[in-house]
């Protein structure tokens, strides 16, 4: 890494900066399409090799097919002898139909105190308050107190397979050394009361098994009377799984959530009875409650190419979650639910992680939020879905969930992922920059 010069007066801090690199983020469409069909990544990643290159940094580009690039950058710490931290972020988002929005999901507009635009908090959220708060740093010549790994990645929307897990194959000598490593979806804000604000630290993240299912039956003529009908056979079969309650089990991290949330709401929490649960949870419910149970969500039906013409095979898609420890089951509940019948087979099938919250650097996300707000109390929780952290666990990096941002109370934060009308607060951004920044220091 190449020395910057001092600051000039005129330089911009990083909460100078952090409303604009997002919204120049969000302006850069990079829709993933699943497969291999995206739009805009190798765009955003020139943009954030630019913008780290301008502050003395020497980003590269990594592209796994034609337009699926990545960049990564190293910034050496004070003591190269300690193991580095790896900071991740994602540049693709999920497509967005702007006939469903109030604003055009790729304006980047800014309104009601808010950012909006699709990927305002997945995740350019994460990857500008990272992008300012290094720019800041290295502009005045603040070192981390050890190496720090940059990663801004193709493809996580798609299971990461050209992005971080190409890196993690292909180029694994770029994480030499790192041992820990911070990303999406953590670091979030739940307002119990005016005395106290939990921010949510993802530990623990549910596997996947995305699948599809197919049944064979009889083609036939429309208009005759037909006992195997493909269409029918998979439709109740879909309708089992999508009706279908799984039984409860308690995680370590989700234990842990409830007792810490029981203990600040001064009620006692039965996971047991998720209706009454649920019900105190307010805006992060969908979070929570998902992390209960496995599940299985239908998502795609498929079948004939014509009114009068009975298919001979019919298919269907399924996102399927599983908790820690409890695959084997869960597979086994989707064959029983399903029925003979039934094929399956996986379209992309990843694991499920669990760590522990505790050591120094849990330590520096608490004292880190504690700081910039002081009814601030991190407590550790597990997310539904998944992240990239499935590919640097395959390294040995110990990975959190951490982008924080203090939010209204009445913001449906957890409403906002892949939803319409994507939006971050603006203050939540420069709130990040500012914990981010802390956090460099102590960690």
């Amino acid at each position: 890494m190449s020395q910057s010069s001092p600051p000039a007066a005129t330089d911009p801090t990083g909460q100078d900066e952090v409303v604009d690199l997002c919204r120049d983020l969000i302006r850069i469409d990079t829709s993933n399409y699943g497969g291999n069909e995206a739009t805009g990544e190798r765009a955003a990643a020139e943009y954030i090799a630019e913008k780290l290159a301008e502050v003395g940094l020497e980003p590269q580009i990594f592209e796994s097919d034609k337009g699926r690039a990545s960049t990564v950058a190293r910034i050496e710490g004070e003591d190269r002898s300690r193991p580095g931290l790896l900071i991740h972020g994602h540049t693709d988002v999920v497509p967005a139909n702007a006939d469903d929005w109030t604003v055009h999901p790729f304006s980047g507009e800014i309104a009601d105190g808010c950012l909006w635009g699709r990927g305002a908090v997945d995740m350019k959220d994460m990857d500008a308050m990272t992008l300012a708060v290094v720019r800041d740093r290295l502009r005045s010549g603040r070192k981390p107190p050890r190496d720090v790994v940059l990663a801004f990645l193709a493809d996580e929307e798609a299971g990461g397979l050209y992005g971080a897990r190409h890196l993690v194959d292909h180029h694994p000598g770029l994480f030499e050394g790192v041992t820990e490593a911070i990303g999406e979806v953590g670091g979030f804000s739940f307002t119990v009361n005016e005395n106290l604000r939990l921010y949510l630290v993802e530990t623990a993240q549910k596997g996947m098994h995305w699948m599809r299912l197919t049944v064979d039956g009889t083609a036939g003529h429309g208009s005759m009377t037909n006992n195997d009908n493909a269409i029918t056979e998979l439709c109740e079969a879909v309708g089992r799984l999508g009706r279908h309650k799984f039984p409860v089990r308690m995680t370590k991290t989700v234990r842990s959530f409830l007792d810490e949330l029981s203990d600040a709401l001064g009620t006692e929490l039965d996971p047991e009875d998720m209706e009454e649960t649920l019900s105190k949870l307010g805006g992060i419910a969908k979070i929570i409650g998902a992390t209960l149970q496995n599940t299985a969500a239908p998502t795609q039906l498929g079948a004939g190419y014509k009114v009068n013409v009975i298919p001979g095979q019919a298919t269907a898609h399924v996102d399927g979650r599983f908790l820690p420890g409890h695959e084997e089951e869960f597979l086994a509940d989707l064959d029983r639910v399903l029925g003979p019948r039934v094929q399956r087979e996986d379209v992309h099938a990843d694991k499920a992680l669990e760590t522990s919250f505790d050591g120094a650097l849990v330590a520096a996300m608490q004292s880190s939020l504690k700081a910039e707000d002081p009814i601030a109390h991190a407590v550790p929780y597990m997310l539904s879905g998944g992240t990239d952290a499935k590919s640097f666990d395959d390294l040995g990096i110990r990975c959190f969930g951490f982008a924080p941002l203090q939010l209204p109370p009445e913001l449906d934060f957890a409403g906002m992922f892949h939803g319409v009308d994507e939006r971050v607060p603006v203050d939540g951004l420069k709130f990040g920059v500012r914990v981010l920044d802390r956090f460099l220091d102590q960690c």
